[in-house]
């Protein structure tokens, strides 16, 4: 066996570049050519031609093709994807996963709006953990009874309903595994995982994390509306 490292793309000719993406434009028998479609038939790798270029829209350009139809997709939406995602199997999403049935949006939507996979993983992970308004509308101000009062019913501090943001945070602190069975998706694919009030909301429980776990379908959905005091 012979030991070689793989070619250093860094300084090849931007010539070079746009010829490959015209030959990857007519195997296609396209007049553009996506990212995921160049990464699949290209000779380089798309990251090389965006840094090299500022941007893919401005790669395509330059070689002569099409830009091709920019679908403006809002970054809450590319997120709820990546959580939808990350949900379903249970880890961290790959760049090469992006694709459907999986996928609603390709990696290319990621890379031009936040300039690499990676990047995009950042900021969500941004978007989930900030501290919004419409996070700090799920638990109210706890407001004491006055004394006449301590016999009437007893306040909410919480919606009923689980954030996406709240649920997605449970799922990671409990390592998308149910905590009652012990399966998740990653080691039994087709599990799907929803989080579970401890004690039900008809009984008083709210839903705040230290009333909240993961469970599986099957575990959620037996135990219906009981629960061990």
């Amino acid at each position: 066996m012979k030991f070689e490292l793989e070619p250093y793309h860094k300084n090849t000719p931007s010539h070079e570049l746009f010829d490959d993406l015209k030959c990857v434009a007519q195997i296609l028998n396209k007049d553009t050519v996506s990212i995921s479609e160049y990464n699949q038939e290209g000779r380089f790798h798309s990251g090389t031609i965006i840094r090299r270029f500022g941007s893919w829209n401005k790669a395509i350009e330059q070689a002569g093709l099409s830009k091709g139809v920019v679908i403006n997709i809002s970054d809450e939406e590319l997120f709820t994807n990546i959580e939808k995602i990350w949900m379903k199997i249970g880890r961290q999403p790959r760049r090469r996963e992006m694709k459907r049935p999986l996928s609603e949006y390709s990696e290319t939507p990621y890379i031009r709006k936040f300039g690499s996979w990676r990047k995009a993983l950042e900021r969500f992970i941004e978007y989930i953990n900030q501290d919004k308004k419409e996070d700090e509308d799920e638990l109210e101000i706890m407001v004491e009874p006055e004394p006449e009062r301590q016999q009437g019913p007893k306040k909410r501090i919480s919606k009923r309903e689980i954030s996406h943001r709240l649920r997605f945070k449970i799922l990671l602190r409990d390592g998308f595994t149910c905590k009652k069975c012990g399966r998740s998706p990653l080691k039994n694919p087709g599990v799907e995982l929803h989080v579970d009030h401890l004690v039900p909301w008809s009984k008083g429980g709210e839903s705040i994390p230290e009333n909240l776990e993961t469970k599986c379908v099957q575990c959620n959905l037996g135990k219906g509306n009981a629960f061990d005091l």
